[in-house]
């Protein structure tokens, strides 16, 4: 896929740092995600990958530095003020998927797509059903729409976690490590579902062990190694052709 970094970028990580108590996380990472661009976030457990994308959204409040989205600076409030963007209007357009699906247990299946439209969007209950079923077609769920989750194989509920993060119409979607929870079999109709978004031209940030699908979706490609971006460039530098030997171990490892 080609790179779009020229373009003005929808949300950015500037001098990023995180840290627990005296552990610190993340060391003063940068990224610029510009619209319809796909980055794809690797390196071993403990790198920082997880915290950092969840940073993006402020559902982990970094230490230092800053985040932007459009242009406009994340404030520490959930309103807009000028040219700071509030915490609400930034989770309203950067959505998360995460790893362990996060369903309602106790709502069906098109319930869980259409919470979100209906009590934070104030969607129309039939309006945003219709979008919900949409959506679960989308992901080859519809069949599913009085299912409840208990009834659901992982790779379902991980489908179907994508369709309620999609129907808050996110101009940015966070992946998390979305398929490592599940039973090898069912990973590829989850990796399909995602492949088909960046065809379709959706931002996406995403965290995956999955190097050859990392390959094929993503624009760029950024390895991360104790809290630090160590490299970073096209699927071709970095996972095809990996020049850092530190890089090259951990993809041989996952890419055979």
């Amino acid at each position: 896929m080609t790179t779009r970094q020229n373009e003005a970028p929808i949300i950015e990580a500037i001098a990023l740092r995180k840290s627990y108590g005296n552990h610190e996380v993340l060391k003063g990472l940068d990224l610029s995600l510009a619209r319809g661009e796909v980055v794809a976030l690797i390196g071993p457990s403990g790198s920082g990958k997880s915290t950092f994308i969840r940073c993006l959204n402020h559902m982990e409040v970094p230490s230092e530095g800053a985040i932007r989205f459009r242009q406009k600076k994340v404030g520490d409030t959930f309103r807009d003020k000028g040219e700071e963007i509030g915490f609400g209007t930034l989770r309203r357009h950067v959505g998360m998927v995460f790893q362990h699906f996060n369903l309602f247990p106790h709502k069906t299946v098109l319930q869980n797509v259409v919470e979100g439209p209906v009590t934070v969007l104030k969607r129309p209950k039939k309006e945003a059903e219709e979008l919900g079923l949409d959506l679960l077609g989308q992901v080859g769920l519809a069949a599913k729409r009085d299912a409840y989750p208990n009834h659901l194989s992982g790779g379902q509920k991980q489908r179907v976690a994508i369709a309620r993060a999609l129907a808050m119409e996110p101009e940015v979607l966070l992946l998390d490590e979305v398929t490592s929870a599940l039973d090898p079999e069912l990973v590829g109709e989850v990796l399909s579902v995602i492949r088909g978004l960046a065809e379709k031209g959706m931002t996406m940030a995403i965290v995956t062990h999955e190097m050859a699908f990392a390959a094929d979706v993503s624009n760029r490609v950024l390895f991360l190694d104790q809290g630090v971006i160590a490299a970073s460039g096209s699927a071709e530098d970095i996972i095809r052709n990996p020049r850092n030997e530190r890089l090259k171990g951990f993809v041989s490892r996952f890419h055979g």
